[in-house]
């Protein structure tokens, strides 16, 4: 038996990265699976690569329409819905003297406005499935050491965190089965990390630089952090709720 017999999760990010190492293991552990990303193009792909009964659902996190479309996706595929996973999110640099009102409103739509649209639109199905139900939301090492040159992506992350520790609370507090844990991923090689390198004038240097963040001493694997996400999300977490999981190589406690 998998870890994750009987549930339905929907992922969002899904098209790349965590997102779709995580849809990937939560196939592996025996959940039905929907992966949403707003790159229609590259969710297909991903749909493609996983080779399962898997439902491929265009989703703008912006949006609470594009969520309820999302979620009802789901309960007709599927009937019902007990995990979701918050993936998605942008990482654009800016230190607070060169920040725009663009680059702080993206961050703050996609990291934070998306997340809390995701869970309202999916706890009513929750709370409808009769079953325990977890939300694990994708944070990272800089809401817990913030850097210089991310100030909205900080901030954002940050208030992630607060608004999921919120809604365990409550959830809590209400006798409601719905834990909600954030994981905390350090430089991850990922579609965003690669990017970043991309911008790099020495690429070498770049990745030696993200790899000296981590006392651990290199950048981490997608499929690190799925693991930390399929933990939370499964009933060996069953006593766990409004916790921070780091998965950083000790980034967030370096010296």
């Amino acid at each position: 038996m998998g870890l994750l017999d009987g549930d339905v999760a929907l992922v969002t990010g899904a098209a790349g990265g965590i997102g779709l190492a995580t849809a990937r293991r939560f196939l592996e552990e025996g959940a039905r699976v929907a992966i949403a990303d707003i790159d229609s193009a590259r969710l297909a792909g991903a749909v493609e690569t996983l080779r399962a009964d898997v439902l491929g659902v265009p989703l703008d996190v912006t949006s609470r329409a594009s969520w309820k479309a999302a979620v009802e996706a789901v309960l007709e595929r599927f009937g019902t819905l007990t995990l979701l996973v918050n993936g998605a999110g942008i990482s654009e640099p800016a230190d607070i003297e060169t920040l725009s009102d663009d680059a702080w409103d993206r961050h703050l739509a996609i990291n934070l406005s998306g997340v809390m649209y995701g869970m309202q639109a999916a706890v009513p199905a929750m709370k409808a499935s009769g079953r325990p139900c977890a939300i694990v939301n994708v944070a990272s090492m800089l809401s817990m050491r913030p850097g210089a040159i991310f100030a909205a992506y900080c901030a954002s992350k940050s208030g992630m965190v607060a608004l999921s520790q919120s809604a365990a609370l409550h959830f809590a507090r209400a006798g409601l089965p719905i834990r909600v844990n954030t994981v905390h991923p350090g430089a991850i090689r990922t579609p965003m990390y690669e990017r970043y390198l991309a911008m790099a004038e020495d690429r070498e240097a770049a990745e030696a630089g993200f790899a000296a963040t981590h006392p651990m001493g290199r950048v981490g694997e997608a499929h690190e952090v799925a693991e930390a996400i399929l933990f939370l999300a499964s009933p060996k977490a069953s006593f766990t709720t409004g916790a921070q999981l780091p998965v950083d190589g000790g980034g967030h406690i370096r010296d």
